[in-house]
């Protein structure tokens, strides 16, 4: 029974065993779900899905399955006895025009007539925007096909629920915002010392365990505090290629200033590959920079380093001398060079790449994000990448 739709939630990537599957249809047959397509999507979900970062992958293959599938809401047993199916079916086949179903563009016309043409609040009718009635637009109504206007749809169907894709923001392989990278820099702390003196801090996750323990009654959990001993060093791609990731590179700047977990954060900038110079503003104008050795020399080995670009640029521009486009310098070793001098000198080296991982051997510049990703461990620009990528800096 429905095996086929087992598949298309495997095709998702999500992790459906024989088991979860067996229990999920030992459920419809003790009539968990009614005779509602509604009830059977909370079911499913509550069954299959182990994460709430798989909430958006079932939501996709959920209404990619069931689409174009309506189903009413219960209705009582009195009103079936009420009805015979002849009768049923001359209503269904003569139904009012309030009950069409409309194209989208011809829908979002009369949505801005309206709009146009109203003036006051209208409450269950058949014509203008307002709550219970039969119009296409509003909310609380009994249209079948329209568009809801605030409040919430009392009558929708399990695939406008699924299709509306609430849980897109669990997903791990998002791009991140600004709070997601503080979330993420935030495990940086295991880094940090404990100092000598009372137990002050609030352990929330001992405070959740011994509670659990505790037969469910609070019980705080207190540690020393931590003293902030992290110290990153973070070089940013800027211009050309990066800069359609500007907004992206933008926002994981700003988490990271903002956090303060750290000891010391120095950022730098460089276009394609480091070379001679690193500089100072994301512009990379020529003069504002620092020499890149003066930086090996002052920082000690203790610095995490983040790069964040996409690798791709020219063969040329990784693996020979004068490879920097840069009119007015001249790289006397190539950029390739360099970047092995980061990864013997700093302990813990990652690379940030904005290109999905999958698109790394097909996209423009491949080859030198193949080389880059030899020397320097690279992950995907995204919450499940940042993840492995600050696991990464933990390892001793």
């Amino acid at each position: 029974m429905f095996i086929d739709f087992m598949l298309a939630l495997r095709e998702q990537g999500l992790s459906v065993s024989l088991d979860e599957w067996l229990v999920l249809m030992e459920a419809l047959d003790q009539g968990m779900a009614g005779n509602s397509l509604l009830e059977f999507y909370y079911l499913c979900r509550n069954v299959l899905v182990k994460t709430e970062a798989d909430y958006d992958a079932f939501d996709l293959a959920f209404a990619k399955y069931f689409e174009g599938v309506e189903t009413p809401e219960d209705i009582p047993q009195e009103l079936w006895d009420w009805l015979n199916q002849d009768e049923l079916e001359r209503d269904l086949s003569d139904r009012p025009d309030w009950a069409k179903e409309y194209e989208f563009d011809e829908l979002m016309k009369m949505f801005q007539e309206r709009l146009a043409e109203q003036k006051e609040k209208h409450d269950g009718g058949n014509y203008w925007i307002g709550t219970g009635g039969t119009s296409a637009m509003g909310h609380g109504g009994y249209n079948p096909a329209g568009i809801r206007v605030g409040g919430y749809g009392r009558h929708r169907s399990a695939v406008k629920v699924a299709g509306e894709r609430n849980f897109r923001d669990f997903r791990q392989d998002q791009e991140l915002d600004i709070r997601q990278f503080q979330m993420a820099f935030r495990k940086l702390r295991q880094f940090s010392t404990r100092i000598e003196g009372e137990k002050t801090e609030l352990d929330i996750d001992g405070t959740i365990d011994a509670t659990c323990e505790n037969a469910g009654m609070l019980k705080l959990v207190y540690e020393k505090p931590r003293k902030n001993t992290v110290k990153l060093l973070l070089l940013i791609d800027s211009d050309g290629s990066m800069a359609q990731h500007a907004r992206l590179c933008n926002q994981l700047f700003q988490a990271l200033h903002q956090s303060t977990h750290l000891k010391d954060l120095r950022t730098y900038y460089f276009h394609n590959c480091v070379y001679d110079y690193l500089y100072t503003t994301p512009h990379c104008r020529h003069g504002e920079w620092l020499e890149t050795e003066w930086l090996l020399r002052n920082l000690d080995s203790e610095y995490k380093v983040i790069f964040v670009g996409d690798a791709a640029m020219s063969p040329y521009e990784l693996m020979a001398r004068g490879g920097c486009n840069d009119w007015y310098t001249y790289n006397e070793e190539a950029g390739i060079l360099w970047l092995e001098k980061f990864t013997h000198h700093f302990k813990k080296c990652i690379w940030l790449n904005p290109i999905k991982e999958d698109r790394w051997q097909f996209a423009w510049g491949s080859r030198t994000i193949q080389e880059v990703g030899k020397l320097i461990p690279m992950f995907e620009l995204t919450l499940d990448g940042l993840d492995k990528g600050i696991q990464r800096l933990l390892v001793r």
